[in-house]
């Protein structure tokens, strides 16, 4: 047990953690060239302090007793870190649309069609090569847990906070292993996503794929918001109205918008929880949504949320950057306590499931880029397809950095794809219901029935992609006639 007191001292070091990180990330240029997050860095760092990497070493070196046995950071401080990716998940979840602008889905389809196919194939493709490795490799060598096949999208398409968020449903599911697994592939993605991404880059760009006479590929100054509109002087009048008389910070209040979100998520999964309870999950029957965690229908809450502010004229509240900051240092305390908190002596057992598990995410990431991509846009496939392969090894800032790369002044209009696909993405895969569903799904299912779902789910989304082929060649002879 610990007490506030614990708490305070255990987020404190979280954030001179995220100072040396930082202080790290602009001294070593390897760093630098692979783009990492400086909250990864100091995630690493810590973990490199603490008794799996510091502790083991004094304790082979000098024995059990040894001062720094367990590493720079006391048990209840290492406890704290441990339990904060799976609560501080749900504030990053609940902001992700709040002030966002939404557009109809009819819209968002018309302007993103490809990407959404696109972003789908790539995700639901992550599970079905995740299924086939863990039955014909992983189980046959190494008589592996089964929930093994969605580590890959767990860890890559969904990132360190997912993962991170996760880790309670892997343990209560029977796999305290998969969350260190997941958080070890999340690194292996994000790094290599960088690195496979860099180097398609210049590829792309010697081979002409690149589509621009003078484009070269740059390092970014900064990493833009996904919101594609921006905040008109009407939107800033009108909040100044609204806050006029309230006397309350701004800050206090999106953060209470965002408390909103995550209050509304959790009726929602309290009340799925009751009706599952009350139904078919009754007396010992087929349960799902008590092993589901908070941070997807957090994300729902916050959509709602967004819709009910528009509805009473009250949206202009929502600060979008204010927002964006107070997601931003919740997704740095995820990243920093998740990579401390990871069991290197787990990843170690278990080498080559993470080895498979990470050369088989990779190759159908970078193989489906080069092979699809081309084939469902119709323009500009280089860069409307590498911002995807960078989301979905990596997390959303990949792919808007490897699009940066190749599209600085986005003159292809592949940023706004990007940022609509998200719409129809992050509330389903990613992080999103089926990925927090899928380990219970393979529990209570069966691998082979989750197989037969997500290779139905990638058949549907590569029909898609050539119902929207056949539709762009038909177009060019609609407009002759």
């Amino acid at each position: 047990m610990f007490n506030l007191r614990t708490v305070l001292f255990a987020f404190v070091l979280l954030a001179l953690l995220l100072l040396l990180g930082r202080y790290l990330k602009h001294q070593i240029r390897w760093f630098q060239r692979l783009y990492l997050p400086a909250s990864i860095v100091a995630g690493a760092l810590a973990l490199l302090l603490g008794p799996e990497a510091l502790g083991a070493i004094a304790t082979s070196a000098f024995g059990p007793d040894s001062l720094l046995a367990g590493g720079l950071f006391a048990e209840d401080i290492r406890a704290v870190w441990a339990q904060a990716p799976g609560v501080f998940i749900n504030v990053v979840f609940a902001a992700l649309f709040l002030g966002e602008t939404i557009p109809a889905p009819r819209d968002i389809w018309r302007k993103a069609a490809p990407q959404v196919v696109f972003g789908q194939t790539l995700a639901w493709g992550q599970y079905v090569v995740g299924c086939l490795a863990t039955l014909l490799i992983l189980i046959p060598l190494f008589n592996v847990n089964p929930i093994s096949a969605a580590l890959i999208e767990i860890g890559f398409e969904g990132g360190h906070g997912t993962a991170g968020g996760m880790a309670d449903t892997l343990v209560e599911l029977g796999f305290a292993d998969g969350a260190d697994l997941a958080l070890g592939l999340a690194t292996v993605g994000i790094v290599s996503g960088i690195i496979c991404g860099t180097a398609l880059a210049d590829w792309g760009r010697r081979k002409g794929h690149v589509d621009a006479v003078a484009r070269q590929v740059v390092e970014p100054s900064e990493i833009p918001d996904l919101n594609v509109v921006a905040e008109t002087p009407e939107v800033r009048q009108a909040r100044a109205r609204l806050l006029h008389n309230l006397l309350v910070d701004p800050l206090s209040i999106n953060f209470a918008i965002v408390g909103l979100a995550i209050a509304i998520g959790w009726l929602i999964l309290e009340a799925m929880q009751w009706v599952e309870s009350v139904t078919w999950g009754g007396e010992g029957g087929f349960t799902l949504f008590e092993y589901v965690p908070l941070f997807p229908l957090a994300l729902i809450g916050g959509i709602i949320t967004q819709t009910i502010l528009n509805r009473l004229g009250l949206g202009a509240l929502v600060i979008r950057p204010m927002v964006q900051n107070i997601a931003g240092v919740a997704l740095d305390v995820v990243v920093i306590s998740a990579i401390a908190t990871i069991s290197l002596s787990v990843i170690g057992s278990n080498l080559g499931v993470f080895l498979i598990l990470s050369i088989v995410g990779i190759l159908w990431n970078v193989l489906i880029f080069l092979w699809w991509a081309p084939r469902v846009f119709p323009s500009y496939w280089f860069e409307k397809g590498i911002g995807d392969m960078g989301q979905s090894m990596g997390v959303t800032a990949t792919g808007i950095l490897l699009l940066r790369m190749v599209d600085p002044d986005n003159s292809t209009g592949a940023f706004e794809g990007f940022a609509y696909k998200q719409l129809f993405f992050e509330p389903i895969v990613g992080g999103g219901l089926f990925t927090a569903a899928a380990p219970a799904l393979i529990v209570r299912l069966g691998l082979l029935p989750v197989l037969a779902i997500t290779g139905g789910l990638l058949i549907f989304w590569l029909a898609m992609g050539y119902l929207l082929i056949q539709q762009e060649r038909r177009r060019p002879t609609a407009s002759s006639v």
